[in-house]
């Protein structure tokens, strides 16, 4: 459920807001009793995009819960520019950081995600491609499980997508970065256990 389409939100029921990039915008909501959704995610936005439009996109919404699924978009392009590597990751963690501040405002609840891992790219497509984007998702996500608290829970959507190679596992993919409906279903057995335990 679209709570902006409705254009109500029940005092009974938790307000969850998905929001980063096309792995959020893609994200299917679970059907679960005493939870509304809204879907702020929008393809192809690096982690500075998405922090410049919380103002607009987020805090209309005064959500109870805000998840977070970001950076992919980022590390994908240090093929592109690889002696900025070291900036592109940093940028990242700090683009991080400021949506949870902002975020530590309204929400009752921050879910950030770990960054999504990513297939085997398509021969076409080597030239974009780069070992140091791996371990770039891997640097990135360790800051982001460091980042918990009382406030922050960190949901660990890679362990649950990746193979044992570090990988997508093939039955979850469209592409090399995006989900089917088998990999957010996975994402979602776990996610829905997790949101349970903040049911009013």
């Amino acid at each position: 459920m679209d709570v902006q389409q409705t254009g109500t939100l029940n005092p009974e029921t938790t307000h969850v807001v998905f929001f980063g990039d096309s792995r959020a915008a893609n994200w299917s909501s679970p059907s679960l009793n005493g939870f509304e959704f809204t879907n702020r995610g929008i393809g192809s936005q690096t982690s500075t995009q998405v922090l410049q439009r919380y103002s607009t996109h987020v805090q209309p919404l005064y959500p109870e819960i805000l998840v977070i699924q970001v950076c992919i978009n980022d590390l994908k392009t240090i093929p592109l520019f690889p002696d900025k590597k070291s900036d592109i990751i940093t940028n990242c963690k700090n683009n991080i950081q400021q949506i949870i501040h902002l975020a530590r405002e309204q929400a009752e609840t921050i879910i950030i995600t770990t960054v999504f891992p990513i297939g085997e790219f398509p021969i076409q497509r080597k030239i974009f491609w780069s070992e140091d984007i791996p371990l770039a998702i891997n640097d990135v996500n360790i800051f982001i499980k460091s980042l918990a608290d009382d406030k922050v829970v960190v949901f660990d959507a890679f362990a649950i997508l990746a193979a044992e190679n570090g990988k997508l596992r093939d039955v979850y993919h469209i592409d090399e970065l995006h989900l089917n409906s088998a990999g957010y279903d996975a994402i979602n057995q776990e996610f829905v256990s997790l949101l349970k335990t903040f049911k009013k």
